[in-house]
């Protein structure tokens, strides 16, 4: 059974009932500019920081919006999902907002301090091996023995259009772009991006940062169909999803193109935001600004929208720390 088959397409609507839904649990995050930055991308650039949203990324406003979504029936069975962090923290404390079961397949490998958030939000962790194909089996098992709602990490339309408010909230703080750009793994949060762009700021253009060692979804557009049998290889751990098969469809017929970056200019880019932003954001945000960087004759001149997806690091084994303290 593929439990993400037959999946609409959510359209700008969707976003705004979903914004509505959200309204009284997701914060609104801010934007913030960087003149040293600028100087360096030649470009005027705007970060929506996400990495200050609940759980400390975008996630939240999908899993929330499907959440609540459920109805009462649906609600009293809890949700089910798999994710390698974020997702799974973010629907297990917008389960906690509604007082709902959630349960959370974690593939062995994830990051440490996301499998703690998850479990600090009360979900019931269940470990699987560290494939695509477990982790939909295994959630698919606990769906049937739970009856609970399976909340997909990004194949959704719901969650598609929770992660759109982020661009709708964006657009209506700082006003017409020339360019938007997102990180792309399984695809939610660009495609609902490109959704609302397309509605509320037509002429921009609208971009998908993906790492160089997991471009699934620039070689899927480059080759016309999804390719679903790409082995990643990042540092970005929430990048490395392949491209659902909806969310591809969305990227494509909205015309959003992929840039890639390379993980040492994505850890550059990080060290840099922490340096001049003073906020701490994760790798999987911070290749946004890698890939501004890396083609700068792309935005040169322009007003560039980035949005910086989360901030959820595990300070003990930050990527540019090359040796122990003692040997300092």
């Amino acid at each position: 059974m593929n439990p993400t088959a037959g999946i609409k397409k959510p359209d700008f609507a969707a976003i705004e009932q979903a914004a509505t839904r959200i309204a009284a649990h997701a914060h609104v995050t801010p934007v913030m500019r960087s003149q040293s930055i600028d100087a360096m991308a030649g470009a005027s650039l705007f970060f929506k920081c996400e990495n200050f949203q609940r759980v400390g990324a975008f996630k939240f406003r999908g899993a929330c919006n499907a959440v609540w979504s459920l109805s009462e029936s649906q609600a009293a069975c809890g949700v089910v999902t798999h994710s390698s962090g974020n997702h799974g923290a973010a629907l297990a404390l917008a389960a906690r907002t509604r007082g709902i079961v959630c349960h959370v397949i974690v593939p062995e490998g994830a990051v440490r301090s996301k499998v703690e958030a998850i479990e600090s939000y009360g979900a019931t962790v269940h470990r699987c091996k560290p494939t695509i194909a477990a982790r939909e089996h295994a959630a698919e098992d606990v769906r049937q023995k739970t009856g609970a709602t399976l909340v997909h990490p990004y194949a959704d339309s719901l969650v598609i259009a929770g992660q759109g408010t982020v661009a709708r909230e964006f657009i209506a703080q700082v006003g017409a772009l020339d360019a938007l750009i997102a990180p792309v793994g399984g695809g939610g949060l660009v495609s609902g991006t490109a959704i609302a762009a397309a509605a509320r700021m037509p002429d921009a253009s609208v971009f998908a940062a993906e790492p160089a060692g997991a471009a699934d979804t620039q070689a899927s557009l480059l080759s016309g169909e999804r390719i679903s049998d790409f082995v990643p290889d990042t540092i970005c751990d929430g990048l490395r999803t392949l491209v659902g098969a909806i969310n591809f469809e969305i990227v494509r017929e909205h015309g959003v193109e992929v840039l890639t970056a390379t993980d040492e200019e994505t850890i550059s880019a990080m060290r840099l935001i922490w340096q001049r932003l003073k906020i701490v954001v994760e790798p999987s945000g911070a290749i946004v600004l890698a890939t501004v960087l890396r083609h700068r004759e792309r935005f040169a001149g322009a007003r560039v929208g980035l949005i910086l997806t989360g901030g959820n690091v595990d300070l003990d084994a930050l990527p540019w720390v090359t040796c122990a303290p003692s040997d300092r």
